[in-house]
């Protein structure tokens, strides 16, 4: 069962402060942090301004350099990363300059062959073609032995990235870096995604362009919708600049103008008539984009958002529709196999699912599976496969050797455990990690040093962890009576949308309703609505879990709001979170 925890309740010096909001969005405003006079009236006006992308320390120079190369005819490598976000910024930056009249191409790597961020062979072939810039976006800022590579092969290299910079400055690469995560930075919001940096590196292009304003204004405004996908598909925040970002690119999304995601939504069917939201992209475009790369390449998301013939377009989208199916396949079959290896009766403080022997999972959707885990159980958790490198011919027989074993694994953690800080300490058993106190990624060499690292894991939670602790705990910013439920709260509400990371669609809880009817509903008979009060709530998926509940019991829900429309009627709606029966029934 889920621990209920009520968000703190605003100061009533606060609530004087600003008696003209509505004391019910007042508290959503505080609970999201956003207690300064300025920053509320921002947020709730939307009438903020994207931030000067020259605040940014490397910019002005960034853009000179990449406009001198335009000007010598040079060739120019936009260098991306495999995921929703490396493939949207890739697509923008590549566009805008092709505009300007660079040469351009685009360079993703294989998750699987390659990896993540630079790396050397694939230099060897962008020199070996003749190219002279090198421009990463998502990706970089922690590559500098391959940087200094490209270097001494005679290319230039200007990094974008979003990511955490390296502790020691002797670390970071030497060369042009534009990353809002440095503290020594002047940019003001430090948690744009890599297509937001991306898309401040075109702002700052269009700028120094000699064009038209209004033709700036288009160029600009035709990469938001990329801008949109890429920045919810990476879960980073939802405040300060990308707010606004997403909100701009969801108006460009809704006009339909790129053909491949015209398709995809619609193979997708996403939007139902409806106006898409952030969770669309979240739920329904964000993984359908990054399943190219978790089963094969991200060359055809690519190809999808750049593509300009209908027919191709189709069967893009209807081939990466597939790949997700075939993920969420494989998915909940590495999660039943390490299913099996959980004893529920009796939890380890860090679950580590390990593929058996002779077997291999898809490293593409290892995270899925540990997210997955870590979410039913609430336990840091880790997954891991196992590879079989190819086989070598052992040098003084002539046979073949037998297939070195390695392993790679991905996890996910819960609040009260640092996971990056627990891999971390055991790094001298690693070939490569990285991550953050949320997730990690990892890889190490042999069977004792797996064994040697989970025991490692199982001592740091035994030594930071309190299993009294591992409840699940779900959030609830505030208490409604059911007359303070109205369509006109649900619209003040709503105005708070794009909701997403550090902007959560708002929990609401009710005490003691009294359940006036159930209706089972679906093909399958797997969706559950209740009449609560005068309101309709619906449970997705959940009928089995509400199956006891009964007319006449009075119960404690928690729920989103929401408008129903139907037959150009609006009422009121509940989406049911959780429900129990009432503490004082």
């Amino acid at each position: 069962m889920k621990k209920w925890q009520l968000l703190p309740q605003i100061p009533a010096e606060f609530s004087r402060a600003y008696s003209d909001i509505n004391p019910i969005v007042l508290q959503l405003l505080y609970n999201r942090g956003l207690q300064e006079k300025k920053a509320i009236a921002e947020f709730l006006s939307g009438e903020t301004a994207f931030h000067d992308p020259f605040l940014f320390k490397n910019m002005a120079a960034a853009v000179d350099l990449i406009i001198s190369h335009i000007k010598k005819g040079s060739r120019l490598m936009v260098y991306g990363d495999y995921d929703a976000d490396g493939v949207t910024s890739s697509v923008i930056l590549s566009e805008t300059l092709k505009i300007l009249h660079g040469q351009t191409e685009v360079y993703l790597p294989d998750r699987v062959s390659e990896g993540y961020g630079l790396n050397k062979t694939a230099i060897d072939q962008i020199a070996a073609r003749g190219f002279k810039l090198i421009i990463t976006v998502d990706n970089g800022i922690r590559n500098q032995a391959e940087v200094a590579y490209a270097q001494s092969l005679g290319l230039e290299v200007i990094i974008t990235d979003h990511h955490v910079l390296p502790e020691d400055e002797k670390d970071l690469p030497d060369c042009l870096y534009i990353d809002p995560a440095d503290p020594r930075d002047n940019y003001p919001w430090p948690y744009l995604a890599g297509v937001g940096v991306a898309f401040k590196l075109i702002s700052a292009l269009l700028a120094k362009a000699d064009l038209p304003e209004n033709q700036k204004r288009l160029i600009g405004e035709k990469c938001l919708d990329l801008v949109a996908v890429g920045t919810v598909a990476d879960l980073v925040s939802l405040l300060g600049e990308n707010r606004l970002l997403v909100s701009r690119g969801l108006q460009i999304l809704n006009q339909s103008r790129r053909l491949g995601l015209t398709e995809l939504i619609k193979i997708a069917k996403a939007n139902h008539n409806r106006p898409l939201e952030a969770w669309n992209i979240g739920w329904q475009i964000g993984p359908r984009l990054n399943a190219a790369s978790r089963l094969a390449h991200a060359n055809s998301a690519f190809a999808l958002l750049t593509t300009v013939v209908p027919e191709e377009a189709r069967r893009l989208a209807e081939e990466l529709n597939e790949r997700n199916i075939s993920r969420q396949k494989i998915t909940a079959e590495i999660t039943a196999a390490v299913e099996e290896q959980i004893d529920p009766a009796n939890l380890p403080l860090v679950i580590i699912g390990v593929a058996e022997v002779d077997r291999t999972w898809n490293e593409g959707v290892i995270g899925l599976v540990a997210g997955r885990i870590s979410e039913k159980y609430y336990r840091p958790t880790l997954v891991i496969t196992r590879l079989n490198e190819e086989e070598d011919m052992d040098k003084n027989s002539g046979q073949e050797s037998a297939p070195k074993i390695s392993f790679k694994g991905s996890g996910r953690s819960v609040p009260e455990f640092n996971l990056i800080a627990a891999v971390e300490a055991a790094a001298d058993l690693l070939d490569k990690y990285g991550g953050h106190p949320m997730a990690c990624g990892f890889s190490l060499n042999n069977e004792k040093n797996l064994a040697d690292f989970k025991q490692r894991l199982l001592k740091s939670a035994a030594e930071q962890l309190d299993p009294a602790d591992l409840i699940p705990k779900l959030k609830v910013d505030l208490e409604l009576k059911p007359e303070e439920i109205t369509l006109d709260l649900i619209g003040q509400i709503n105005a708070l949308a794009p909701f997403g990371q550090d902007n959560p669609q708002p929990r609401f809880v009710s005490y003691g309703l009294t359940i006036g009817e159930i209706v089972i509903m679906g093909l399958n008979n797997q969706h559950i609505k209740f009449r609560l009060s005068s309101f309709w709530a619906l449970a997705f998926g959940a009928a089995a879990e509400y199956k006891d509940f009964r007319d006449g019991d009075k119960v404690d829900v928690v729920y989103y709001l929401e408008i129903n429309e139907f037959n150009g009627r609006k009422e009121v709606q509940l989406k049911i979170v959780d429900m129990r029966l009432a503490s004082n029934q």
